[in-house]
């Protein structure tokens, strides 16, 4: 009867273990073979999946289960002859241990892990809403030490609490200790380098010492809005870019605290910034005015405001004139230039830190996502956004401007 079943099982589906023939040769010293019809009381040492076609992917036996006499008959119709008994050496690791310190060492704030190992995977979930930090030069480093693997989602994508953002395992059932503690101080910034191949192996700090994966958290902006352009502030045109605005800074919780409108002059954009600082805003945006025609002078007027920090100009399309700066601290950073001119009767910053000053073209109203998705959040995480930061945008900085929008969702900006 149970040979039969079986038969019908194998046409159905298949079935997958985290088994010893898959990892190195070594490996196999770590098992004893038996015959299923002889397993009766024995524990078993890993996953066994069940897979049928287009219905089901899951875990038939899970790791640790006591084989009874009325599993011989499903385990043989999972396709089972044998199992295996594990023998772990006192140089070696079970994955899920394993699994365990990659996961405790790769972890940084606003992550957790989730739930118990899965056929020798870890889950790594966000513990709260925020933005996706991934050191990739770590996470590359780690991957390569061979025989362990942790996969994440893009560096620098919002997720929400809960989300699965990373995973991670060692690849054979069992693991050498060597192995997990050589990929524990890849993950911790820690570089093995071979002068020759019979010198002793020497560890040097890496140029990373962040956690490999973290979410920060974001703050709930109070922004303050300038509108420039004669067109709109004299009523030629009817203004498009103040529902877009609001729209992508209430998403994350913030608040308008003031809109102004401004024709092309510099003093005038410069004095409406002044009362939005006064009002208690904390981040500046600025649409318009950031071509090269002479009459569009909004990068100027936040250069007079005293702005320091300022980046001019990204490899993103759409976004290409974006600008970026900061107000309040003097930072020893990427400018336009000169040294921006200090406004004797510029108000005092109401925090001690810096306010970041977003200017948008107008590219902003037309299309649906453009560089401001991609500034924003990392803003309100409370990063610095540099020159080199925008450069490396260049990579993935092209929007394919597809007929329905599906950012986050697609290739735009992932770098």
């Amino acid at each position: 009867m149970c040979d039969t079943e079986r038969t019908e099982a194998q046409q159905t589906g298949s079935t997958e273990e985290t088994a010893p023939m898959a990892s190195a040769p070594h490996d196999l010293t770590s098992f004893r073979r038996i015959p299923v019809s002889q397993s009766v009381g024995t524990v078993l040492a890993h996953d066994i999946t069940e897979i049928t076609p287009g219905k089901f992917k899951g875990r038939a036996f899970r790791k640790g289960h006591v084989i009874r006499q009325e599993d011989i008959c499903r385990l043989q119709q999972l396709g089972k002859e044998h199992l295996f008994v594990l023998n772990i050496a006192d140089d070696e690791m079970h994955e899920d241990e394993a699994a365990f310190a990659f996961a405790r060492t790769l972890m940084g704030e606003g992550v957790k892990i989730s739930g118990e190992p899965k056929e020798g995977k870890i889950t790594i979930v966000a513990s709260r809403a925020g933005l996706l930090k991934i050191n990739k030069e770590a996470l590359r480093d780690f991957n390569m030490v061979g025989e362990v693997m942790c996969a994440t989602l893009h560096n620098n994508i919002v997720v929400r609490e809960g989300q699965i953002v990373a995973g991670t395992r060692a690849i054979p059932l069992v693991i050498k200790k060597e192995v997990v503690e050589g990929a524990i101080r890849m993950a911790k910034g820690q570089r093995e380098n071979t002068l020759e191949s019979s010198a002793p192996r020497i560890l040097q700090p890496s140029s990373f010492s962040s956690a490999v994966i973290e979410v920060k958290e974001m703050k709930k902006p109070k922004a303050g809005v300038v509108i420039t352009g004669n067109e709109v502030y004299y009523g030629r045109i009817e203004d498009a870019f103040a529902p877009v605005i609001r729209k992508k800074v209430e998403e994350y919780g913030g608040e308008i605290k003031g809109i102004y409108y401004a024709p092309d002059d510099e003093s005038y954009i410069e004095a409406r910034l002044k009362e939005l600082i006064d009002s208690g805003c904390d981040l500046l945006i600025t649409t318009g005015g950031m071509s090269v025609d002479p009459d569009d002078v909004t990068r100027f007027a936040v250069r007079k405001l005293g702005a320091t920090d300022i980046t001019y100009g990204s490899p993103v399309l759409p976004g290409a004139m974006f600008l970026v700066a900061y107000l309040g601290v003097r930072c020893s950073g990427l400018g336009v230039g000169e040294e921006p001119d200090y406004a004797a009767s510029m108000p005092e910053p109401t925090t001690q830190t810096p306010i970041p000053i977003l200017g948008i073209p107008a590219c902003g109203m037309y299309h649906k996502t453009t560089i401001f998705d991609l500034m924003l959040p990392r803003v309100l995480a409370g990063e610095k956004i540099r020159r080199e930061d925008l450069a490396e945008m260049g990579h993935g900085g092209l929007c394919m401007n597809c007929e329905v929008c599906r950012y986050p969702v697609c290739p735009f900006g992932k770098c």
